[in-house]
């Protein structure tokens, strides 16, 4: 799975700490999802869409592996 989590950091100019604090994970958790070493659950998944603002499929799709 690929994601678009730092660039979306980057846009709503947030750290790694903060973005896990928002959505109430550790930083590590977002550094493994960002790495693409950790596949978030829905919630998670759902909980980024909600900081994001954004559709789900808007920061994570399938690649070709998966």
């Amino acid at each position: 799975m690929e994601n678009r989590i730092k660039i979306e950091r980057a846009i709503l100019n947030i750290t790694q700490d903060e973005l896990a604090k928002r959505i109430g994970v550790s930083r590590q958790t977002i550094n493994s999802i960002e790495a693409n070493r950790y596949v978030p659950s829905t919630v998670l998944a759902l909980k980024l869409s909600g900081e994001f603002g954004k559709p789900v499929n808007d920061f994570f799709k399938l690649s070709n592996d998966d």
